[in-house]
């Protein structure tokens, strides 16, 4: 098979349907429609899957409606804490970043991890150093800020002093990514966070932590993950969809719905993956209300979504 496949995600637990507006929706899914564009053009002329899902998720930290990049959340102290990760399907080669602020695009600090230094997972003032060797471009605090993730973290922090929750799944799901299968066969994986409205600074997620938010290996699929962090770290969210492929000989729509409706859902694990097999299928059930996604096969037109019945 020489054709390629490639799917994105913009998060799971999105705007409740009760509170979109068609404008809203629109804007979602024309940043879709770029992020989409933009990797597809990879794969359409022959580059790799890595680059594809690159310049996906790059497009995705550039639109300040998802919570990647220029639009990441805000701690409990008012920063901005960004964590990334890129898998490569041919070597399990991989690289992380967590709790960064200044790189544009923390996916290509990731990458440059993954390229440049014999480790998968840096922090901190090291992990920008190895951003800035490799000549990325760097912005301002005000480049990421937004007013609305500013107004959540306020609203956040006085339910707490209520002594109240939120109960709007996107104040903890919000989460970019991408995954792909090149012509030459090869599967890549990368994702990108903010993390969560109001964490403790210092919060990791399971995005920068391959075989939880972030898989990809040739043999079995490239998996993206976005919701409930901690628990898919506990249950090695991406790992257990290929393990389920390569032990029980499921296919990728029976594993990964498999680990979303069960192994995730039943413990708090709300949220969703996008993912593509060795055969170029691809996966993206959810256990929320909605996630941001879209997909697209060679030869075949792209397909957006947000909510279960689109």
């Amino acid at each position: 098979m020489t054709t390629y496949s490639l799917a994105i995600h913009g998060g799971a637990g999105t705007i409740l349907k009760s509170r979109m507006t068609p404008e809203k929706e629109a804007a979602y899914e024309a940043g879709l429609a770029r992020a989409l564009e933009a990797g597809e053009a990879v794969l359409r002329s022959g580059g790799s899957a890595m680059d594809a899902v690159t310049a996906a998720v790059c497009a995705l930290e550039d639109e300040p409606l998802f919570n990647a990049g220029r639009g990441a959340v805000f701690t409990t102290e008012g920063v901005q804490e960004m964590d990334a990760c890129v898998m490569d399907g041919r070597d399990r080669s991989a690289g992380a970043v967590a709790g960064i602020c200044g790189p544009r695009n923390p996916v290509r600090a990731a990458r440059a991890v993954m390229e440049r230094t014999p480790h998968v997972l840096l922090i901190g003032p090291n992990a920008l150093q190895v951003a800035r060797d490799a000549g990325l471009p760097f912005e301002d605090r005000d480049y990421f800020f937004t007013q609305a993730r500013w107004d959540a973290l306020q609203e956040t922090l006085e339910m707490r002093r209520k002594g109240e929750e939120s109960d709007d799944p996107a104040r903890r799901h919000g989460t970019v990514g991408a995954v792909a299968r090149d012509r030459a066969g090869n599967l890549a994986a990368a994702t990108s966070t903010g993390g969560m409205t109001a964490k403790l600074p210092g919060r990791v997620g399971d995005t920068p932590l391959p075989g939880a938010g972030t898989f990809a290996e040739n043999a079995t699929c490239a998996v993206s993950g976005t919701g409930h962090g901690e628990i898919f770290i506990r249950y090695t969210a991406g790992s257990e969809i290929a393990a389920r492929m390569r032990f029980l000989g499921e296919t990728l729509e029976d594993a990964a719905t498999h680990v979303v409706m069960n192994d995730l859902h039943d413990h708090d694990g709300s949220g969703g993956v996008v993912a593509v097999a060795h055969d170029g299928s691809i996966a993206m059930p959810f256990n929320c209300e909605g996630m941001y996604r879209a997909s697209v096969r060679e030869g075949e037109l792209p397909v957006l979504a947000i909510y279960r019945e689109d």
